[in-house]
């Protein structure tokens, strides 16, 4: 066989091989994955208001009414799908603008797609593609089965003890159940929203009701999770490790 022949055979079976890779279910994560990104730069860049932060948010809230609900929503999306923007501030920023009520559905919504878009990112591109999102090595462990991890995910999402981020992209990776993964998501996320979007309602009441409120963040938010990683709770170190 001629060099030029082997060289178009190994050429193919390259493009086999990357074909292989880019399943249908690749193709679809990439694409969220892109619109994130673009979302992203559309959000701090093309906007005079950068509606990433809690001042931009209310701002955007008093100058584009119902559409600000909607930018929120995705904002919300976007500070899950690419991890060093934080989304707690904007929870509590919206419960200030909006009310709890309100807020905590738009929260909600916001953090159950964009967990949902990061497993399936995580299930779909790997591991590589999680460290590049999220500067971390996840590790999720399911030797005590699947019902016990999505037990785990569920406080993880009721208590920020590891980023959520972190926790839906590792049950991707893992290939967590997909209905026990995302009713975990579920039913976490809205008490946790609900709590936070109450928090920001508190800045606008009096001080004894934001005091009340800032002791119970403190405790549930800050106390509960430092002793489950400290003292290893509910054995959480043997089924999650970060790198």
């Amino acid at each position: 066989m001629t060099k030029p022949r082997r060289r178009s055979r190994k050429f193919r079976i390259l493009l086999g091989r990357v074909g292989d890779r880019l399943s249908t279910k690749n193709i679809i994560a990439l694409l969220f994955l892109l619109v994130c990104l673009l979302g992203c730069w559309w959000l701090l860049t093309a906007l005079e208001i950068n509606l990433l932060t809690p001042e931009g948010l209310a701002q955007s809230a008093q100058e584009m009414g119902v559409f600000a609900i909607l930018i929120y929503i995705f904002s919300v999306i976007i500070a899950i799908v690419i991890s060093p923007i934080p989304g707690t501030p904007l929870t509590i920023a919206a419960g200030a603008i909006w009310g709890p009520i309100p807020a905590t559905i738009y929260a909600t919504i916001g953090s159950f797609i964009g967990g949902l878009i990061a497993y399936f990112i995580g299930r779909t591109l790997g591991r590589s593609a999680v460290k590049a999102l999220t500067g971390k090595i996840i590790y999720f462990s399911k030797h005590r089965g699947e019902v016990y991890l999505g037990l785990i995910m569920f406080l993880a999402r009721l208590l920020p003890v590891l980023p959520f981020d972190f926790m839906s992209y590792g049950a991707g990776l893992a290939k967590l159940s997909l209905p026990i993964y995302a009713s975990a998501s579920l039913l976490g996320a809205f008490p946790c929203n609900f709590f936070l979007t109450h928090l920001g309602a508190a800045f606008t009441l009096n001080r004894t009701i934001l005091g009340i409120m800032a002791s119970l963040f403190l405790i549930l938010f800050v106390g509960l999770p430092w002793g489950i990683q400290r003292y290893n709770w509910l054995g959480m170190k043997d089924v999650i490790r970060l790198e």
